[in-house]
């Protein structure tokens, strides 16, 4: 019998262990800042600024990005994501000003601060994560064994 209360003792705490494990690692938030008074060079060299615009935060294309980007928040943290976001055309932000949107539009930005891509509709995380798995400077992380920054 002590065979098999040593065995319900370990599996026991192999459950806990686990719960435990799973408490910590909460899932990692990504959490939009709004574009005004950010300015584009804050993230150089350090983030991947995503930044979603429209022309109200009404608009159905920004609801369905910004929904997207909640989707799987863990895969674009995992790439130094940031997201910005500018629902206001009359805003004079910095990223309004740099990169003179019309209406809704998604500009994904590399770490050096070039533009990558401009979509005029929502992506998907999956989409996103593709195509920054393919910028030279995410390659360089990449073949470094580094996940991000």
């Amino acid at each position: 019998m002590k065979p098999r209360a040593a065995l319900a003792a370990i599996l026991a705490a192999a459950i806990l262990a686990t719960a435990a494990a799973g408490q910590e690692a909460a899932p990692p938030m990504l959490a939009p800042i709004p574009a005004e008074g950010v300015a584009l060079a804050d993230f150089l060299w350090l983030k991947r600024p995503i930044v979603v615009f429209a022309d109200s935060p009404n608009d159905p294309a920004f609801q369905a990005q910004m929904r997207n980007l909640a989707e799987d928040p863990a895969e674009l943290v995992r790439r130094d994501v940031v997201v910005l976001t500018d629902t206001d055309p009359a805003s004079a932000s910095d990223a309004r000003r740099r990169l003179r949107p019309r209406g809704f539009s998604m500009v994904l930005l590399d770490k050096d601060g070039a533009v990558k891509q401009r979509k005029p509709l929502p992506w998907s995380v999956r989409e996103i994560v593709h195509a920054i798995d393919k910028f030279p400077l995410r390659q360089q992380e990449i073949r470094e064994g580094r996940s991000g920054g």
